[in-house]
């Protein structure tokens, strides 16, 4: 590296970058001064573009920060920290804090490499984004079946289940979802921003089902509390929800559940079977793709099933696990990716332009080298269309 690329660089860029990575590695101002041999008031100036720094200087840190010089000299876009609102109730709890933070700093990494492939293939991502929705001055459950109905209506989604929430989230909102391993207690965080737009990360620890409810659940918080980022937490007690979390956890039975829908399906089978037995309970939450505890929970508030319905079944013994594998329910169908599929797709087109190096490849995918050639190859024969010729006959005019 020569100092050309320094005398040329945005310096005040440059230090927000260098400001971002030390603190997503933990060091202080003055445990980056120490590294270059600096008073700590020079780091300040580094980090607020003040005081130009030294391509020495630049090595050094970048091999603190564990970083690459290149990350802080190419062309990328900076975005404001993401400032996560914690719950009231576990505001001040910092074992809390430094169990999510990093997972915090990763996401917000991954949407600056997104807005980075965008800008570089020149292919941002379509925002097909709602008005903000309206929700004072009415109950909660009301305003959050209106809001369901609404969304559902405009993405044409009927009244039935959806299969692939993520992927309708993603590509038919604009929204940027990534699944990322957290605490088990978190169970999605969501941010928005005019650069970045709305952007959730979902805890991929969890089963499918829960993922699936997260996801609706932030999508209210995008739908209705547009510019407040919020990290959510699995409650342990409903009363204890600010009302903006009642009414995503509401929405999130409509959006998921719809009431026309269900009620449909639940007096068929009542109708066909002369009763609704605990497969049949099964059956349906499978079909809709929540667990069967909040489809108890749904069925009880209809009065469909007897209030504590699901306490006597939890009395009696019930091991869902169990009787999904004895009924032969199969996993719900799920796309677990790290990244979005407009992300990856991409990522593998500036590899294979030669805009990026393997290498760069695999720090935007968040692997190594070894699964980026694997995940490559996949990506190259999803983008191809490689797929049995026989799918793409058209049935319509199929003779003997």
């Amino acid at each position: 590296m020569t100092n050309n690329v320094l005398d040329n660089i945005d310096m005040q860029g440059l230090g927000e970058m260098l400001q971002q990575a030390r603190t997503q590695c933990g060091m202080t101002q003055a445990d980056a001064a120490k590294v270059i041999d600096a008073a700590r008031t020079t780091m300040v100036a580094i980090e607020k573009g003040e005081r130009r720094i030294k391509a020495t200087e630049l090595i050094k840190l970048a091999r603190a920060y564990g970083r690459s010089v290149s990350d802080f000299v190419r062309p990328r876009p900076v975005i404001e920290p993401f400032a996560v609102q914690f719950r009231a109730v576990y505001r001040g709890h910092e074992v809390e804090r430094e169990q999510i933070d990093p997972v915090i700093l990763r996401w917000q990494g991954l949407c600056e490499h997104y807005l980075e492939l965008e800008q570089m293939m020149e292919a941002p991502l379509p925002r097909n984004y709602p008005r903000e929705y309206e929700v004072s001055g009415m109950p909660i459950e009301r305003r959050a079946e209106a809001i369901a109905l609404q969304e559902r209506q405009r993405l044409g989604l009927g009244d039935g289940p959806i299969p692939m929430l993520r992927d309708i989230l993603e590509q038919s909102v604009g929204l940027r979802i990534f699944y990322l391993k957290m605490p088990g207690n978190y169970s999605e965080i969501y941010s928005y921003n005019e650069q970045v737009g709305g952007s959730m990360a979902i805890n991929a620890n969890h089963p499918e089902e829960r993922r699936r409810w997260s996801l609706a659940h932030g999508y209210l918080h995008f739908l209705a509390h547009r510019r407040k980022a919020v990290l959510d937490l699995i409650a342990d007690q409903y009363k204890r929800m600010p009302e903006s979390e009642r009414l995503a956890e509401a929405f999130a039975k409509y959006f998921l559940m719809p009431t026309s829908g269900l009620l449909l399906r639940f007096n068929d089978m009542c109708r066909v079977n002369q009763k609704f037995s605990t497969t049949h309970l099964f059956t349906l939450a499978h079909y809709y793709g929540v667990s069967v505890e909040a489809l108890v929970h749904r069925l009880e508030e209809m009065d469909l099933l007897p209030s504590g319905t699901w306490e006597r079944l939890q009395y009696r013994g019930l091991k869902v696990r169990e009787v999904q594998q004895e009924l032969g329910l199969e996993p719900i169908p799920q796309r677990t990716d790290m990244a979005p599929i407009h992300y990856q797709h991409l990522a593998i087109e500036a590899l294979d332009q030669g805009l990026i190096t393997e290498g760069r490849f695999a720090e935007f995918l968040d692997v190594d080298r070894l699964e980026a050639r694997r995940i490559a190859e996949l990506l190259r024969d999803y983008s191809s269309g490689m797929v049995e010729e026989s799918t793409h006959v058209d049935l319509r005019q199929l003779q003997d």
